[in-house]
């Protein structure tokens, strides 16, 4: 097929059929091409719209196109896109003072994608390590949890417990030790002398929304600092206003020494991650040592300060718990018609559907059919995440989506 003619592709069929030669087969999305967007709605080729109840996997905590984050991109289109790190650009200080500001930290790597930020970490806490804490060279561990999703660079999946993502990758970097998550007793006994960190997910998304025992995250907390090892929260997916907090650690007035912060960082609209750290973590990195072309760029960096600006009001955060109410209230109500179970927090709910009534991916394609977009993970397990900019009555709709396909089902 020609390129002039792959442009003349109008129907949704077409277009995915006009993928299947073309692209890598690394995802199985649902058959719906989206072309247009804006707030809480997305449409596809034909002119049907969807309510978005996914944004991005929490990219789009804000909602598609909001309108302060495209006003800053169209600002900084019109004046400075990318000079590389080799030279300083005039939007990159204001964006990092500002993330430190907001998350109580104090230095800044700044980098594109979730992953590129969990790997950054890994490598300064093997320098932290040898340098600061003095564990023998090449001897540094970092304790992970069970069920984790931090990515799929070839070191991250070396500590997946997910076969699917591992299988065939091999062989994979060593340094990592793998223990229950929510399990303070397993993770104090794989602490030891050569510990340079424990890193979790404060809430683990792609597991289903797993939301750990209160105290958990205030033992990890205070396991780290008695055992003189480093606390890195990776907040990619649960970070910026998700739980109804700007911070899923702040539920429990946690101060990590690293955050990692990414998918809503660049507003759905570029991608932008970061490492958060104290300063004497941050400051083992030397010029020459850790990198990216694309990291801190001036446009990331104007629609990063512009992400920053909105969570300051406190806006967001607010409707994430007072909605998050009505979220929970409205699967309690499911529960024992469909649903078997559900963990929730804020805007951000796990849903297990009884195998009775269709596995998670058949669940998705039902609500996509009556114009509510969700996506499946593990068998039957739907995850429920939609733009903090969604209103009552749009959850509410969603719900409606959600009763009438498990009934249906039933």
């Amino acid at each position: 097929m020609t390129v002039a003619a792959s442009r003349q592709l109008r129907s949704s069929a077409e277009l995915i059929s006009a993928e299947e030669p073309v692209l890598a087969h690394n995802y199985h999305p649902l058959p719906v091409v989206v072309a247009r967007a804006e707030g809480t709605w997305v449409e596809d080729v034909e002119g049907r719209r969807y309510l978005d109840m996914l944004a991005g996997y929490s990219a789009l905590n804000f909602g598609h196109r909001h309108p302060a984050l495209v006003e800053a991109a169209h600002r900084q289109l019109d004046r400075l896109t990318l000079t590389s790190r080799a030279f300083h650009n005039d939007r990159l200080a204001r964006f990092a003072e500002s993330l430190a500001a907001l998350t109580g930290l104090d230095m800044v790597l700044p980098m594109n994608t979730g992953a590129e930020a969990v790997e950054s970490a890994v490598k300064v806490a093997r320098k932290w390590a040898y340098e600061v804490k003095g564990v023998a060279p090449d001897r540094a561990t970092i304790v992970v949890a069970a069920d984790n999703f931090h990515g799929r660079t070839t070191t991250i999946v070396s500590f997946s417990t997910d076969e699917s993502a591992r299988a065939g990758f091999g062989p994979f970097t060593p340094g990592f030790r793998v223990v229950p998550y929510n399990d303070l007793a397993a993770l104090e006994a794989a602490v030891d002398e050569t510990t340079a960190a424990v890193l979790i997910e404060p809430i683990q998304g792609e597991a289903g929304v797993v939301i750990p025992d209160d105290g958990y995250l205030r033992g990890v907390r205070e396991l780290t600092r008695r055992t003189g090892c480093l606390f890195v929260a990776d907040e990619i997916q649960s970070g910026l206003g998700r739980t109804g907090r700007t911070l899923a650690v702040d539920h429990e007035d946690v101060v990590p020494d690293v955050l990692l912060l990414g998918k809503a960082l660049g507003g759905g609209i570029v991608p932008v991650s970061a490492v958060v750290a104290r300063r004497d973590v941050l400051e083992v990195l030397r010029p020459g040592e850790h990198g990216s072309t694309f990291g801190g760029n001036p446009l990331s960096a104007a629609v990063g300060s512009a992400v920053v600006e909105l969570l300051e009001t406190g806006e967001f955060q607010r409707r994430a718990a007072e909605l998050g109410v009505v979220l929970r209230g409205g699967l309690a109500a499911l529960e024992g018609r469909g649903v078997r179970a559900f963990r929730a927090r804020g805007l951000w709910a796990g849903v297990d559907i009884d195998p009775a009534i269709g596995t998670g991916r058949q669940i998705s394609e039902r609500l996509m059919r009556e114009g509510v977009l969700v996506k499946d993970t593990h068998g039957s397990t739907i995850r429920l995440a939609p733009p903090l900019t969604i209103t009552g009555d749009e959850l509410r709709t969603a719900l409606g989506a959600l009763e009438k396909v498990l009934v249906e089902g039933a």
